[in-house]
């Protein structure tokens, strides 16, 4: 899990590794608030149904709207006044995204409904958006860090370009943490992942004992399962470099028949431009040069980031991924290399000029 803001995490597909549980320590005062599929939000209107993940500041659930009859994304923030207060700001950042967008058309997810959660561990403010698909990054994962291929890299592109000259243009947003986990797929992987496609019906009661089908099963225990699964996937990449997988496999983890169009996902740390966050921005991999010196920063910090999650698309591979040297920062390494690569394209630039 990244530093910074909260991860919208789709159900995932088939035979990817899982996110590792948020831990028991965050449920308590001040921290997440412990649902339960059943448990009912907004004097009953959302039914909780299975939790889809979780962030730094959050914890994201699949929740059924029963006024609209339709399945819905229920982010419920930490109850501590800090997690509050960025909840409230990515309302009002959200808010008016919706607002300049009444036919869904900008790829910006759609906030449909917020309100407050009283709960064991405080009062939480819980934010309702429209149900996505997988993120970006679990799209390279399924495809096991290939690539996708350019046709398909377009499309996204598409996509983002738009939400990007909406918030920048139009709204005067910068996001300041694009990457693969914050872009969402509109549409599943898998379709039978998706609640409305595969028909689901919706948990309209609290089943008896818990999710875990009536039996108790401690954090640590779950941990494990998660762990088990892990090592199964990491066995079965072993056997993949080692050519051991099939070509039914191979036809298996196709991309034929996945939606490309996309959504930017997660405000938690974005900013309107004339009032910009103190301190550093981005994720590592995809932080700008200009906000790495601190020097300052505008819309062209979130190009960089698109640029960053491009080339990622299109490899499978992190553009930037700067380690400490002996002598040497991260941030100096990774200015470093921002200065090779800038320089490269210059003359790749250049040299297609002066061949032309």
């Amino acid at each position: 899990m990244a530093a910074f803001g909260n991860t919208y995490y789709s159900s995932g597909s088939d035979g990817e590794e899982e996110d590792e549980d948020e831990g028991p320590e965050g449920y308590r005062k001040g921290g997440y608030h412990a649902a339960r599929p059943g448990d009912r939000f907004a004097g009953g209107r959302f039914v909780a149904q299975r939790k889809l993940g979780w962030g730094n500041f959050s914890t994201v659930w699949l929740a059924y709207d029963t006024l609209l009859s339709r399945f819905v994304a229920l982010k419920i923030q930490k109850s501590a006044r800090d997690y509050a207060h960025a909840a409230l700001h990515e309302i009002e950042l959200l808010s008016a995204a919706a607002k300049g967008d009444p036919t869904n058309s900008k790829c910006v997810i759609q906030l449909l409904d917020h309100f407050k959660h009283a709960g064991p561990n405080g009062q939480h403010v819980c934010l309702v958006t429209e149900f996505l698909g997988d993120s970006l990054l679990r799209l390279i994962r399924y495809n096991r860090s290939k690539g996708i291929g350019l046709s398909r890299v377009r499309e996204i592109c598409r996509s983002v370009l738009v939400a990007l000259d909406y918030l920048h243009r139009e709204l005067g947003i910068i996001h300041t943490d694009l990457k693969p986990e914050n872009v969402l797929l509109v549409s599943t992987i898998n379709p039978s992942k998706d609640p409305a496609r595969a028909g689901f019906a919706p948990i309209l009661e609290k089943p008896e004992g818990n999710q875990y089908n009536g039996t108790t099963i401690s954090f640590s225990e779950k941990m494990l399962k998660v762990r088990a699964r892990r090592a199964v996937v990491k066995i079965s990449r072993r056997r993949e470099s080692l050519g051991g997988v099939t070509m039914e496999m191979e036809k298996e983890r196709g991309l034929d028949g996945i939606s490309m169009k996309c959504k930017i996902v997660d405000f938690g740390n974005a900013c309107w431009a004339d009032q910009q966050n103190a301190g550093e921005i981005q994720t590592r991999q995809y932080r700008a040069p200009e906000v790495i010196i601190g020097s300052g920063y505008s819309y062209s910090a979130d190009m960089w980031s698109f640029a960053c999650l491009v080339f990622e698309l299109a490899t499978g591979e992190m553009l930037f991924t700067p380690k400490v040297c002996q002598g040497c920062s991260e941030d100096e390494v990774q200015f470093s290399c921002c200065y090779i690569f800038s320089t490269h394209l210059h003359m790749k630039v250049l040299s297609y000029i002066y061949l032309d």
